[in-house]
């Protein structure tokens, strides 16, 4: 299939396009390079061997978006764009309605002036918000409690209404839980601008020296050590899933939703010590007062993923840690260093 992926030069955009060009699909990626770095592509060309093409367009562009689509025919679109940050979307929340809601309004009418009917949209768990209803599943009802969750529950929204609209239409909405981890080559991985707003990175960052200490945010939750639980995924197996995803709509049109997970719970502690042993060295940390909204326990039930996809996640925390320690170890100011060039097609 040709495919075009949106945010493909991001974190898990990148490490999807490598699993696409792996399989032998054709990928053109279009990024805006707002959090992202053109070397990602680069290096998944040079760990594949073979080429991506890569369009610098913006969503909130209705003509760039225009002609990436009019170029060849396109079979698919994976929609990973857009802004991720939790406590910013708090402080800038017009910035992320009008980026990510407006952004994939602007994408879906452009597909369809193309004739591209297609979509694995890249949501979020956080669409479920604080709920208590753990293992968190597909029928839980949507409480998103922060503008950034509200936008993929939104956008989540817009894609069932398209749906029930037009029968030509056929989309999967994937709500990821942590992701974590990087391409077992070192060579891509997590590379946030700023202060990291997920744990795995801001535990990197402290390993490689870049940072002090992790801050825990609560040592008092009703779980087994005090901290809170949360469901964290290899990247790699995150990817999988969206190429999976992808494979299932080309049998069936509609809407589809399927939490992308492990099932299981790991602690902030747990992640502590985990990545001080793939590291070597125990990672220094601190007790802070709880985030307000942070829920004690979070994890999916992924058993919809499962009968419908025949994917599970495989990799476990011991090797998210493992893979994300070595590209932090080898890339330590991440592709801060590295060329700017990417592959033009």
């Amino acid at each position: 299939m040709k495919v075009l992926v949106t945010g493909g030069a991001g974190y898990i955009g990148s490490h999807t396009t490598l699993s696409l060009v792996e399989k032998g699909h054709e990928v053109v990626v279009l990024d805006n390079l707002s959090n992202s770095n053109p070397e990602a592509l680069r290096r998944v060309q040079e760990i594949s061997g073979k080429p991506v093409q890569f369009r610098r367009a913006d969503l909130l562009d209705s003509d760039a978006l225009d002609a990436v689509l009019a170029e060849s025919t396109f079979d698919a679109v994976i929609h990973f764009a857009g802004l991720k940050a939790v406590g910013e979307s708090v402080e800038k929340p017009l910035m992320y309605y009008q980026n990510n809601v407006a952004g994939t309004l602007n994408l879906l009418h452009s597909m369809g002036r193309a004739g591209v009917y297609t979509l694995v949209f890249s949501s979020s768990a956080t669409v479920y918000g604080e709920s208590e209803d753990v293992p968190l599943r597909e029928t839980v009802p949507l409480n998103a409690g922060n503008p950034y969750g509200r936008t993929k529950e939104q956008i989540e929204d817009i894609l069932s209404d398209v749906a029930a609209a037009d029968p030509r239409w056929r989309f999967a909405l994937l709500r990821y839980f942590n992701p974590a981890g990087a391409h077992e080559s070192g060579l891509i991985g997590e590379d946030p601008q700023g202060t990291p707003n997920n744990l795995v990175p801001f535990v990197a960052q402290v390993a490689v020296g870049r940072r002090e200490k992790v801050s825990v945010y609560g040592n008092d939750y009703p779980t087994p050590d005090g901290t809170g639980i949360r469901d964290y995924i290899h990247v790699m197996d995150l990817a999988e899933g969206h190429l999976a995803a992808l494979e299932f709509l080309q049998e069936k049109a509609g809407v589809f939703r399927w939490n992308l997970g492990t099932g299981k719970g790991s602690s902030v502690l747990e992640v502590i010590r985990a990545f001080g042993e793939a590291a070597g060295f125990p990672i220094p940390h601190e007790f802070v007062s709880r985030r307000p909204g942070d829920a004690a326990v979070s994890y999916a039930d992924p058993s919809a993923a499962r009968a419908d996809l025949g994917w599970s996640a495989t990799r476990d925390l011991a090797k998210m840690c493992e893979d994300h320690w070595r590209w932090q170890r080898s890339n330590p100011q991440g592709y801060a260093n590295a060329g700017s060039a990417a592959g033009q097609g």
